[in-house]
């Protein structure tokens, strides 16, 4: 399989999905929301396939389906736990390049709701700030691109992915 992918890593919020479909367009490429593949598979939301397997059983059956994605010129927007399963990002490295749509605490915070009602994959007890400081590290250690998208609108942010892969040697 061609390394031909682009897929997008990064907190809740950050954008994956709605500057994917963008980044999609712009690139007269296909769409893949792994998210939506998890839903379909398992027959019901993230935040009720939390609750029913647990956090870890969440994050294994994610691993297991972004290490069975098979895609060819698409755009693939990843939950943003899928970091947690090193299997499944080494897959994902292999179909594409990773980039890691990085934006500040300060934004994700405005940008997001009830994480519990989101189907965000996180430790009971952990705050939003403690689930950034945790995840930042490992988004930067995967990713072979990072782009910084605070202020930018979702065409200026699919714009600055399109010219950062570009300018990577894609």
């Amino acid at each position: 399989m061609k390394k031909n992918n682009v897929i997008l890593i990064g907190m809740p919020g950050s954008g994956k999905t709605t500057v994917g479909t963008e980044l999609s367009e712009l690139l007269g490429y296909g769409y893949i929301d792994s998210d939506s593949v998890i839903v379909a598979r398992e027959g019901m939301r993230l935040d009720e396939l939390i609750a029913k397997v647990g956090r870890e059983g969440f994050l294994d059956i994610e691993g297991k389906v972004n290490s069975e994605l098979c895609a060819s010129r698409c755009v693939i927007a990843t939950g943003g736990s899928v970091i947690y399963r090193e299997g499944a990002m080494r897959k994902l490295k292999e179909l594409g390049k990773v980039v890691y749509l990085r934006l500040s605490y300060k934004t994700i915070e405005s940008r997001l709701g009830d994480l519990q009602k989101r189907g965000v994959a996180i430790k009971q007890g952990y705050t939003l700030l403690d689930l950034y400081n945790e995840r930042t590290p490992l988004y930067e250690k995967y990713a072979d691109v990072t782009v910084n998208l605070d202020g930018l609108s979702v065409k200026d942010s699919a714009q600055a992915i399109k010219k950062a892969v570009e300018d990577d040697g894609n």
